[in-house]
């Protein structure tokens, strides 16, 4: 069972004094991490609970992250005078798939991921020096565990915006991303090949899921139903459907509960506001802080095809969506129920799907059906919804794709997909239209691994994508 905290005791568990001296200790120099030499004098942790502070921080490491991938997917759109208005060119040159987006800026995408790669890697540097015993097994276990989740969910999302697509004929031959796996700022950044990416963010994974509680005190922590849903996801970009939809399936046989939308209020203006701490499917909590490229909700508007494809009689119309007085709508959506935050955790919808599509693809297009219906039904008006019979292997795939695109708008999950299916052969090209330009992105296009930021080429010598 999940089991949720008041809002006093969560309040203490982010706010102790340890926990902010850790962070501005470890933290504050991240942004030149890759060249910065540490000050000997700095506070060591002595403890587990030092440790375990660090990781509940949650603003370092629960909503630092990058959608970049968002910002170059297919889910919204900018009309001409949205575009002139951006604040940056950068902003621009994003939203067109140009190679010199940064053109020698920093932006913090890249080191929002690798704050939080830093911080895990703090943890799994000094809980070896304090002794595991009888009396913190447990929390000397989840420390660990959860370190190693946080950095396997870092290289993921770092994976899916900086590397190309994985292709396992190739990927031993493909750059992939810098494994940091020490907080030693003098072992230099090195960009691993694409198999070994993959390889580490599957092991660390793996290593943490017998350390972990099935399910965390409160959502912001990492557990085996987090830990075993980042394994559906990662084998499922792999192009492995068999281990994604077996470790989705251990996901949800820990916990597969449903939110009813009927439940909700499609008048508020941001629906899912209210339960971010009672959400039933919300597993793992994470987001993206301070989106402020084009996703502004009320500039960013959502593709008409897709906004169109949602039946009227289907909640997630009007709980995921403001109408716009042009006729377009924009987004509210997210899980977190707040302006801008894009909510990018593990939630038990995104496991029904993964199993499903598995499931599809593996020729088993009825229990596929089975957990499409299941969701659905929780997303439709009371009696409305009829369940899907069909029974071709082709249709019930289709189906559960753009569902899939439906579902998880918004989730960072939509630059993966795309690149995922172009690699299998869905020939999808991106198209943006701009004072009567049109811009292309076609499939496999060397632009979906983009560009890492000019200063670190500058830092590390790395090569750039």
């Amino acid at each position: 069972m999940k089991k949720h905290v008041n809002t006093k005791e969560l309040k203490w568990i982010l706010t102790s004094s340890f926990l902010f001296s850790l962070v501005l200790i470890f933290s504050s120099s991240c942004k030149k991490y890759l060249d910065a030499k540490p000050d000997k004098s700095l506070v060591t942790p002595e403890s587990v609970q030092d440790l375990q502070g660090l990781l509940d921080y949650y603003s370092y490491m629960n909503n630092q992250c990058s959608d970049q991938g968002g910002i170059a997917s297919d889910n919204y759109y900018l009309n001409d005078s949205d575009f002139a208005a951006l604040s940056a060119d950068r902003e621009r040159r994003a939203y067109l798939w140009e190679s010199n987006i940064f053109m020698g800026g920093s932006p913090t995408d890249w080191q929002n991921e690798y704050t939080v790669v830093y911080n895990a890697d703090i943890v799994l540097d000094n809980i070896g020096n304090i002794v595991r015993n009888s009396t913190n097994t447990s929390a000397w276990d989840n420390c660990k565990g959860s370190a190693l989740v946080f950095r396997a969910k870092s290289f993921y999302e770092i994976a899916q915006i900086w590397a190309k697509s994985y292709d396992s004929a190739t990927a031993d031959n493909v750059l992939g991303i810098p494994l940091r796996l020490t907080s030693n700022f003098n072992v230099k950044s090195v960009r691993s090949n694409l198999k070994d990416t993959y390889n580490r963010i599957i092991n660390d994974l793996k290593a943490a899921i017998p350390l972990l509680p099935n399910m965390p005190i409160f959502p912001y922590r990492p557990s085996k139903c987090a830990a075993y849903g980042l394994l559906a996801r990662t084998y499922l970009v792999m192009g492995n459907y068999q281990q994604a939809g077996l470790y989705a399936d251990s996901s949800l046989q820990i916990d597969n509960k449903l939110l009813n939308y009927n439940t909700l209020d499609p008048a508020s203006s941001y629906p899912f506001s209210d339960v971010q701490f009672t959400n039933p499917e919300d597993i793992m909590h994470s987001t993206c802080l301070g989106v402020n490229y084009d996703i502004i909700p009320w500039e960013a508007r959502i593709d008409s095809v897709l906004y169109q494809s949602y039946d009227a009689n289907d909640l997630r119309k009007v709980l995921f969506f403001t109408p716009n007085p042009d006729g377009s709508a924009y987004f509210q959506g997210s899980y977190d129920g707040a302006s801008g935050v894009m909510y990018n955790g593990i939630a038990t919808d995104e496991m029904y799907l993964i199993r499903a599509e598995c499931n599809a693809r593996l020729g088993n297009p009825d229990k596929a059906l089975d957990d499409l219906n299941t969701l659905l039904s929780n997303r439709y008006k009371t009696g409305t919804f009829i369940p899907y019979t069909l029974n071709n292997t082709n249709n019930v795939l289709n189906l559960i794709l753009s569902e899939r695109r439906k579902e998880l708008i918004f989730r960072m999950l939509r630059f993966s997909d795309l690149k995922r299916l172009n690699r299998d052969g869905a020939n999808i090209t991106l198209k943006r239209i701009i004072n009567g330009q049109v811009y292309t992105l076609p499939p496999n296009d060397p632009r979906y691994a983009l560009p890492i930021p000019d200063d670190v080429i500058k830092l590390t010598g790395m090569l750039q994508n």
